[in-house]
């Protein structure tokens, strides 16, 4: 195990990956630590999950285990390493100094005040190791009002107001059908440990780096909070369309529904054309962006009608043809199937016992010089590294043990 950059696993196979040189000790749990981690790991970071020993009093029941859902627990935790310890206790707080020593980021999504009550914060871990980079991620931030307040996904979108735009007019807020907060603050947590980095690589040193539910779906509000923040304008709920430009959104065709973006005067001309509306494209009330938007209901029931005449598939063809942005909408089942989303090869197969076919996510973007691994490494056992870290560490095999006996490991 080192901080430079051999990149060794736990039993000694050199690992792969543009982020090999790295060693992470990741202590969160749930969804939002997790999703950062899995991109590290996924780019050959050698990424080593601690958790609770089995037995030991606190132990996690949280969303995600093993035995929860296995499906979602090889989702986050694939080409990671897994160490059962106890960090409250004081061997197993030695322990993590020796992983402290040899690691380069050190991240956790405790609330704010339990890892200084554990001395295990950022600047009890950084007096060991200076370069460490330390990570944090709460619900709403390592201080402040509300810092100590449990972080979960549907409160941030709540807060964060998110599900105040979100679903139709007059229904009330809508909560978005995915964990977007958890998986926001995690994907800017890990871009936050990659510029630390970048950072330490001039100054020699590591920092602490934070984000937090709230402010991760703060930031993805992005043209609605502009809206208030320089206009002053609050913007409202609209379903499935756009605020800002009419015709886009849902809309029936003869065998399903099509996803429609005619933005802007091209566009709508092009809609029209292709729709045998050709005399509506210029129409008073109709000849403009601001002009649709306030006839919006209009301009939807025109387009309406004519959709409803051929298949999903028909009008994507005729709409693509003439340039309009369209598309259809999958359910989860068809997703996977779509001729592009094949091509792209985004899911990554895996062999996991009786279940057939089985694929996880891959990462959204690839490297040239970096393929992609043929398959994963699947998640970890609770503790199925604990003895080689230890090893590799120098303790004695007797020395482990008694740990095990004990709940340190």
């Amino acid at each position: 195990m080192t901080n430079e950059s051999n990149g060794a696993g736990t039993a000694g196979a050199p690992r792969k990956g543009a982020l090999s040189r790295f060693t992470i000790i990741d202590a969160t749990r749930v969804r939002a630590g997790p999703t950062a981690m899995r991109l590290f790991a996924d780019m050959g970071a050698r990424v080593i999950k601690v958790e609770i020993p089995p037995g030991a009093p606190g132990g996690d029941d949280m969303i995600g285990g093993r035995d929860h859902n296995r499906a979602d627990y090889e989702n986050l935790h694939r080409n990671k390493e897994s160490l059962t310890l106890n960090m409250k206790d004081p061997a197993g707080r030695e322990i993590l100094h020796e992983l402290i020593r040899r690691a380069d980021v050190f991240i956790e999504n405790y609330r704010p005040d339990v890892k200084h009550r554990l001395g295990i914060g950022p600047d009890a871990l950084r007096a060991i190791n200076p370069r460490l980079v330390y990570a944090s991620i709460s619900g709403f931030g390592q201080d402040g009002p509300y810092a100590n307040w449990p972080g979960f996904d549907s409160i941030a979108q709540g807060m964060g107001g998110l599900m105040s735009v979100t679903g139709k007019p007059g229904e009330g807020p809508m909560r978005v059908g995915i964990p977007i907060a958890d998986l926001c603050a995690g994907h800017f947590c890990a871009m936050a440990i990659l510029t630390a980095l970048l950072e330490r690589e001039a100054s020699g040193e590591g920092q602490w780096v934070q984000t937090s539910l709230l402010e991760a779906q703060l930031a993805m509000l992005d043209f609605q909070a502009a809206q208030w923040l320089v206009d002053r304008k609050v913007p409202e709920q609209v379903g499935n369309e756009h605020p800002l430009t009419v015709p886009t959104g849902v809309f029936a065709t003869q065998d399903g529904y099509l996803n429609l973006a005619a933005i802007g005067q091209t566009m709508w001309t092009r809609l029209c054309d292709a729709l045998g509306l050709e005399d509506l494209a210029r129409a008073p009330g109709y000849d403009s962006d601001p002009a649709r938007v306030a006839n919006r209901d209009a301009v939807n029931q025109a387009v309406s009608e004519v959709f409803k005449t051929r298949t999903t598939k028909e009008w994507t063809e005729i709409l693509l043809k003439a340039g309009v942005p369209c598309g259809p909408i999958y359910g989860i089942d068809e997703v996977f199937d779509d001729p592009q989303v094949r091509h792209l090869g985004i899911t990554w197969p895996v062999d996991l016992p009786g279940k057939t076919g089985a694929a996880l996510l891959g990462q959204p973007f690839r490297l040239s010089r970096y393929p992609r691994e043929a398959a994963p490494r699947l998640a970890p056992e609770q503790g199925e590294d604990t003895q080689a870290i230890l090893q590799e560490l120098g303790y004695s095999d007797e020395q482990i043990e008694q740990w095990r006996k004990a709940f340190v490991v």
